[in-house]
């Protein structure tokens, strides 16, 4: 769809799978931790019951591995009726830690972007999750000299980016949003009347998913990153 970012000065940059791949090694994880209980329960029904923890932890623990981790755990204690051993809680707890200090993988031609965009707008990173985890991550990429300022929220929602912008002096039509999420990145941004960009990727955790009916046509979506720049510059 055409849309006029005449007025943009301020670009933000959702960073788990939109700078950098995360959801991927989530789904790994998932899969390791349902072979360490496959004597207690299907593959199936364990994923199942820990997306189930997870969302009942969500308020508790919030987003990010350590969160993801403790769900792990309750999750292997209830599926195991309090019988898991202390060696697969153990194995657990490892999983999370390869997690944490895995390399950062950049999204293909997110550099290049960024170099493109930062002598015309003020870039600026918005994402949810663990704060060390996400310090750890921005520092491990090598794009933190690209960012004016880096916020991590506890969530995603209209009252969080509205409280930020007003916080920074950013008034919503000089401000464009850019992620890989309908639900945390583009339909907040489009209700508070700003503009947003969906650049998908391939895994998307089912928290983040939007029924259809709720799905909007007033934002660009892009198979690419790469492709921001020629709307833009």
């Amino acid at each position: 769809m055409e849309l006029d970012f005449s007025k943009i000065k301020v670009i933000g940059f959702d960073a788990d799978d939109t700078l950098w791949v995360n959801e991927t090694y989530f789904r790994e994880t998932e899969e390791e931790f349902a072979k360490l209980l496959d004597h207690y329960e299907t593959p199936n029904k364990i994923d199942q019951e820990l997306f189930r923890m997870e969302m009942r932890n969500l308020d508790i623990y919030g987003y990010g591995i350590k969160g993801f981790v403790l769900s792990m755990i309750e999750s292997a204690l209830e599926l195991s009726n309090q019988k898991v051993s202390q060696a697969t809680i153990a194995k657990i707890l490892d999983l999370g830690k390869k997690m944490i200090s895995h390399p950062v993988e950049l999204i293909d031609g997110v550099p290049e972007v960024l170099e493109q965009l930062k002598d015309n707008y003020r870039l600026i990173v918005l994402t949810k999750g663990d704060l060390l985890d996400q310090e750890r991550k921005l520092e491990r990429s090598g794009l933190s000299a690209y960012f004016h300022h880096v916020e991590v929220l506890s969530d995603k929602k209209e009252v969080n980016y509205q409280h930020l912008l007003e916080h920074l002096e950013i008034p919503i039509e000089e401000f464009l949003m850019i992620g890989n999420s309908l639900k945390s990145d583009v339909l907040p941004i489009l209700n508070l009347g700003g503009m947003a960009v969906h650049v998908p990727f391939h895994t998307t955790w089912a928290h983040e998913e939007v029924p259809v009916e709720e799905q909007t046509n007033d934002h660009l979506t892009l198979s690419r990153i790469t492709d921001i720049v020629k709307y833009l510059n």
